[in-house]
């Protein structure tokens, strides 16, 4: 079982990236799907949950309107599309996957995490 993130990188402020979440073990359809995102030195943040439960999806209000998940079953696949991206973007990027819905989802696998970072 296992989830690996990749897409990260460089970026100028404006600019955008698409990540990449595969996952093998396991069907990510089945399951609700988190994107977090952790900078340094400080604490893990929730940027969106969707979950196919409900079929509701969840920003962080500082994505809203910026980011956007999608999901490609057939390749088991999540993508987090981030525009307009901003230094305060800059973090690391996990995506995770879990059972139930979002609002008491709790998670039970974990990618590495793919860097971003947003500089001019």
């Amino acid at each position: 079982v296992q989830l690996v993130e990749s897409g990260g990188g460089l970026v100028q402020p404006g600019g955008s990236l698409t990540l990449s979440c595969v996952a093998s073990g396991f069907t990510l359809d089945n399951y609700a799907i988190g994107w977090f995102r952790q900078a340094p030195g400080k604490a893990r943040e929730g940027v969106v949950c969707d979950s196919t439960t409900d079929g509701n999806t969840y920003y962080a209000g500082s994505v809203k309107g910026r980011f956007t998940i999608s999901r490609d079953n057939a390749k088991n696949t999540v993508y987090l599309q981030m525009n307009s991206l901003k230094p305060e973007d800059t973090a690391v990027y996990y995506c995770t996957a879990g059972e139930g819905l979002c609002r008491d989802v709790s998670y039970d696998y974990w990618g590495q995490g793919t860097q971003v970072t947003v500089s001019s």
